[in-house]
């Protein structure tokens, strides 16, 4: 990340030798302050203070010729707030800066104390942000390519003649592949890079997305293998983002990380249950197919241009950035080391406890996916158009709630709660809130009621995002945990 511009202002010192050094953590973007006594003979001028702004302002004050070179000289005044002093004959002067966590560091040098401000280039976002974001978008994409069957099932049903027992068939047939490249996409990404894997199975299910509609049109066994197709690319993204993110994240980020990418995630179901019936009214249902499988194509371009499997391996993050990354993921495999084996994965009890919570979490998930619009027209007769209103709304929430399940982690983790303990509280919360507020449904009387409901229900269970999901590269990676 560049540094920011720094202002420089030269004042007499009033006090007498000082040494003030403020560290925060690593993940802290709050300023920094190191003030620095030294010693000189005369005073210089501070015209440039006035041009100071906010955190990432140096500011010079002393008494004597060379003041500026004396700063210039201080490694101490670069990023970390380290210590430096420097003694002379005569008075004293002090040096303070400031600076931010997020900048590599305040450089000073003797030209630019003289002449006052010297602008900088501007902060840059840092990779990491860049990166969630990309991801985020992909998990959006993932998602909204499923619900599109889910919404478009209903009126390819009536094209085709299906039976309800036929159109459960195709809508289950993506867990066919699904169940498959889920157990293997976390290999694949450890083997070839997250980068890799997650734009092949971009590519894929694009494809997929985009002959759908062809397929239904040629038989049945067609439609079947293309569906299964679909599910073998998407069973690979949620494996290889568990295993790409805490590459890109410290321990104290993570479910926050987890919380941005899976709120992308169900935005994808918000976009497509809105998007999907209007965009057919207009293009009909292979055109809609067409256009979201033409976004997948659009991300990859901005994928491979912009991201790596892992920050040692970026040309664009900035050292200081490298080090907070670095520090922060002991509990997860850094590059070069040694794969866990299959054998010793599975004989961790804890691997086995997220090996349930995930059936668990993902037979609820599943079952609200694809059934939720036909629940709405077939239990209180509503049109599919208020049917994917009906059916957005809980997921819209589901993506709010899940940044704050996952702020919320890692607030509690900084404030000193252990990971287990804080994992285990948002597990409890994911899986308790959702059974409770499902049991409530059968007294639903108006699709509304029951609306409300089912947002309840998924609203809770994006606590499971910072339960389970965070905890399987801590487990994997730490023997001790």
């Amino acid at each position: 990340m560049a540094s920011m511009r720094a202002c420089v202002s030269l004042k007499p010192a009033v006090s007498p030798v000082k040494y003030r050094s403020t560290r925060v953590g690593a993940g802290s973007l709050e300023p920094r302050s190191l003030r620095i006594s030294s010693s000189s003979s005369s005073s210089l001028d501070s015209a440039a203070a006035d041009d100071c702004r906010g955190v990432g302002c140096a500011s010079i004050s002393g008494r004597g010729d060379g003041v500026a070179a004396a700063a210039a000289s201080s490694s101490g005044l670069v990023g970390d707030g380290g210590r430096a002093r420097r003694r002379g004959g005569g008075r004293q002067r002090q040096v303070v800066a400031m600076c931010s966590a997020s900048m590599e560091g305040v450089r000073l040098g003797g030209a630019s104390a003289v002449a006052g401000s010297v602008p900088a280039p501007a902060s840059a976002l840092p990779e990491r942000a860049k990166v969630v974001a990309l991801v985020a978008a992909v998990m959006l994409l993932c998602n909204a390519d499923r619900v599109v069957m889910s919404v478009a099932v209903v009126p390819l049903a009536a094209q085709h003649g299906w039976s309800s027992s036929f159109v459960g068939i195709v809508q289950s047939s993506f867990l066919w592949g699904y169940v498959f490249s889920s157990m293997v996409g976390g290999a694949l990404a450890d083997r070839y890079g997250g980068k890799k894997v997650m734009a092949g199975a971009a590519v894929l299910w694009s494809l997929a997305t985009f002959l759908t509609p062809w397929a239904a049109s040629k038989s049945a066994a067609m439609l079947l293998a293309v569906r299964v197709l679909f599910g073998l690319a998407e069973g690979v993204a949620f494996p290889t983002m568990s295993t790409f993110l805490p590459k890109w994240f410290p321990t104290h980020e993570r479910a926050t990380a987890v919380g941005i990418s899976m709120g992308g995630f169900h935005l994808g179901n918000v976009l497509s249950f809105l998007a999907t019936p209007i965009i057919m009214s207009h293009i009909g249902l292979t055109g809609t197919f067409a256009f979201f499988a033409s976004l997948g194509y659009l991300w990859l371009a901005v994928w491979l241009l912009n991201v790596e499997s892992d920050p040692i391996d970026s040309r664009t993050i900035s050292k200081s950035e490298l080090q907070l990354i670095l520090a922060g993921r002991s509990g997860s495999k850094v590059k070069g080391s040694k794969f866990p084996s299959l054998r010793e994965v599975l004989s961790k009890m804890e691997m086995w406890a997220i090996i349930v919570a995930n059936v668990i979490n993902n037979w609820g998930y599943f079952v609200l996916l694809s059934w939720m619009p036909v629940y709405f027209k077939t239990v209180y007769n509503v049109n599919l158009k208020q049917a994917a209103w009906f059916s957005a709304i809980p997921w819209a929430v589901m993506a709010l709630s899940g940044y704050v399940a996952g702020a919320s982690a890692d607030f509690m983790i900084k404030s000193g709660f252990s990971i287990v303990r804080v994992r285990k509280i948002m597990q409890s919360i994911g899986f308790i809130g959702p059974g409770v507020s499902l049991l409530c449904l059968r007294f639903a009387q108006t699709p509304l009621v029951a609306a409300v409901i089912m947002t309840a229900a998924l609203g809770l269970s994006s606590c499971s995002q910072a339960g389970y999901f965070c905890n399987v590269q801590v487990i994997v990676h730490v023997p001790s945990y």
